[in-house]
């Protein structure tokens, strides 16, 4: 019994494994005949193509093409496989799908391209009778009226990641053709079946740069970009997230070739940057608050798909609209990361056109306040949110590059409306945050560069840290002849930096002694400038410069960081000609640049502005004294340069203010009361702080903290540089 058993099985197995590809492929032909004999047969036109046979059929012809392959390897071509390519199988589900002949034919015809793309393994969109059928079907994509959303991602999704596993495809899904070696459809036809019937494939063709100067564009409207463009716009989340992916796979192919090609043979910048331009018209300047605008947190592309899309709409429509904004920008710049060099140039350059010069520019010159400020707080976050170099280029070469706008950027820092020059300062803060070296040789290092800010005298000695004794001397006469500086009646000893020794010296050495210009005595500079009687920080026990020491530790690395790949100088260059020792005895006028020159002028009216305003404007002084330039120490925390005629720094601007402040202060009675409540009302511990002379109160707390900071800056940067 055992052995008949063994037998039976025998028999069974030698019956299911004898000649498989015929009967797949007679099985295969069953199944397609019966899909073109219900046209032949049927006359009901209505019949939706659900309640027919055909989507079984579709499907198990698709197994037995997978089944196929995996039994005979991805390198031969089966039997099934090279039926469906001789007899032209997808370009007749193609005009069945055209035809919407049944009802929703078309939506099992783009399931199957989908499945028959992404289970095949073989290479398929090189093979005329492949990639061909997939172009018209990539044109019946997002036409008016469709209903097939779902099914026109899936299958731009399949198409996109097959391009991916094949770089050199691309300009057949695009449709781009080399003019000169056009070849004839009956040509193709013979080629492909010879190809097939030898169990062959078509011979990659790399791209080249050289063949990018003889390839047609002829992406049309109806094309792939245009259709996964359109399905960005969906309401439905999971189609806009496989049009957003798919955009991604195009964008970011590794083919040298690939970013030639939609850089020079299409549409894909303008219709990404038209994008924004659409979401952009959207926003309401009237109902858009700057300042929520100016701060908008990061809105990462694809959290709009994490839960369903009822749940991110808020019950404002004109969040909606700056949510979806932002959210189309960070996939611009994720896209633009991502893609190669040539891509992400070409991309950000559109933007730049597109959006910056003709849509904000005329924003930021309109006479409207409002419009202004949206303008400007966009930007800001702009500036604020963008990770990707090239289109950071595109935004400094917009802001600092454009002569016109930059001089009217800067203006606005100065500007008679207080939230614009708010805006304004907080843009200029903003680029000074990114990692690009043009931003501080524009705004600020070029007008420093030829040291015309020192005295001759000053300029023709040697440009040592430390100078002689007598000059020394000097120094600190004319120091101590200063009324704010080194008074005993203003200084106790508690609030003097003792100077360490340098950790290079033996402990047997002695010290050297302490001299101006040395770390110790610029911070004490700062430390003094304002007097005893007008500070209110011990009064609520409030800590003094050391205070700072952390944060200011924390922005002078974060700045450090940023400059590292810059290549700056470790040392001061020479004084230019002019501003060294000349006959006359006279320098050249020297001009600070634009933003030195607003920042300066509001600090001298640091008295009489708001105290957000002084915040913003002392938070960017701040940002640029902690820059690690030679330049920028010397001329904004060096108080003992020799300044030429009519020249200001940041330490004379700051004297000039503390004379203003001990005459204003004069008028003001109770000022230590005053000045406690004012304190005490910022720290939001009293309510009940009285209005009058409040401005100037608050002005001179900012002044004292300024002082503070700028001397924890000094304490942090000057070791690093004596070290």
């Amino acid at each position: 019994m055992e052995t008949f058993s063994k037998l039976t099985n025998l028999l069974l197995h030698a019956l299911e494994t004898r000649e498989p590809t015929v009967d797949l492929l007679e099985s295969f032909v069953d199944h397609w005949k019966s899909i073109t004999n219900y046209y032949i047969e049927t006359t009901d036109d209505s019949r939706p193509v659900k309640q027919t046979e055909i989507p079984w059929r579709l499907k198990q012809m698709l197994d037995i093409l997978v089944y196929e392959e995996k039994q005979q390897g991805v390198d031969e071509t089966g039997s099934c496989f090279e039926y469906l390519l001789q007899h032209k199988l997808l370009e007749t589900l193609c005009t069945l799908g055209k035809a919407q002949y049944p009802p929703g034919m078309v939506q099992q015809v783009l399931m199957f391209f989908s499945k028959l793309l992404s289970q095949m393994q073989k290479p398929l969109l090189q093979l005329v009778n492949i990639y061909r059928p997939v172009q018209k079907l990539i044109r019946l994509c997002t036409l008016p009226g469709s209903n097939t959303e779902k099914e026109e991602a899936q299958f731009l999704l399949a198409v996109c990641s097959r391009v991916k596993q094949d770089p050199h495809t691309l300009r057949y899904v695009l449709e781009i053709v080399d003019q000169p070696a056009a070849r004839t459809p009956a040509s193709d036809q013979s080629q492909l079946s010879t190809q097939a019937s030898s169990h062959t494939k078509e011979p990659p063709q790399p791209f080249s740069q050289s063949e990018s100067s003889i390839c047609s564009p002829v992406q049309s409207e109806s094309g792939l970009l245009s259709a996964l463009l359109q399905l960005t716009k969906s309401q439905r989340p999971s189609v806009c997230v496989k049009a957003y992916e798919s955009l991604l796979l195009l964008s970011s192919l590794p083919s040298g070739g690939s970013g030639e090609i939609l850089c020079h043979h299409t549409q894909l910048g303008e219709l990404l940057a038209g994008r924004l331009l659409e979401l952009h018209s959207l926003l309401s300047v009237e109902s858009l608050d700057p300042g929520e605008l100016q701060s908008w947190p990061h809105t990462p592309w694809s959290s709009q798909f994490s839960r369903c899309s009822s749940d991110l709409r808020s019950e404002s429509p004109a969040a909606d609209h700056v949510t979806d904004f932002f959210s189309w920008f960070d996939f611009l710049d994720h896209l633009m990361k991502e893609a190669p060099e040539v891509l992400a140039v070409k991309l950000a350059q559109c933007v730049h056109q597109l959006w910056l010069v003709e849509v904000v520019q005329p924003q930021l010159q309109h006479t409207c306040e409002q419009a202004l400020l949206v303008s400007t707080s966009l930007l800001c976050a702009a500036v604020r949110l963008v990770q990707s170099s090239s289109l950071l280029d595109q935004l400094v070469h917009f802001l600092l590059r454009t002569h016109t706008l930059t001089h009217l950027l800067l203006q606005r820092c100065n500007h008679i409306s207080d939230q614009i020059s708010m805006a304004s300062l907080s843009l200029v803060e903003e680029l000074l945050q990114k990692p690009h070296r043009d931003i501080l040789d524009v705004l600020v290092l070029s007008f420093l560069q030829t040291r015309s800010y020192l005295s001759p005298p000053a300029a023709g000695q040697d440009d040592r840290h430390t100078e002689s004794h007598e000059t020394n001397a000097e120094d600190s006469d004319d120091l101590e002849e200063d009324p704010f500086f080194f008074s005993d009646s203003l200084l106790s000893d508690s609030q003097l930096l003792v100077p360490p020794p340098p950790p290079l010296l033996s402990s047997s050495a002695p010290p050297p002694p302490s001299v101006p210009g040395s770390a110790a005595d610029v911070v004490n500079s700062f430390l003094c400038l304002v007097p005893v009687q007008v500070r209110s920080a011990q009064l609520l026990q409030e800590g003094g410069y050391e205070s700072y020491v952390h944060d200011a530790h924390t922005l002078v690395t974060e700045c450090q960081s940023l400059s590292l790949s810059w290549d700056w100088p470790r040392t001061l260059p020479p004084p230019s000609s002019s501003s060294s020792s000349s006959s006359s005895g006279e320098s050249e006028d020297f001009f600070e640049g634009h933003l030195l020159k607003v920042l300066f002028d509001r600090l001298e009216r640091v008295l009489e502005q708001p105290y957000e305003l002084n915040l913003q404007l002392t938070a960017v002084l701040s940002r640029l004294s902690s820059f690690n330039h030679p330049l920028l120490h010397e001329y904004l925390l060096n108080p003992y340069i020799h300044l030429s005629h009519c020249s200001r720094s940041l330490f004379s601007v700051l004297i000039r203010l503390m004379g203003e402040l001990m005459q204003r202060i004069q008028q003001v009675p109770n000022l230590t009361d005053r000045l406690l409540n004012a304190r005490r009302h910022l720290l939001g511990l009293d309510h009940n702080a009285g209005l009058e002379h409040l401005t100037l109160l608050r002005g001179l707390i900012v002044l004292e903290e300024f002082c503070k900071e700028l001397a924890a800056i000094a304490f942090v940067k000057l070791p690093l540089d004596q070290h």
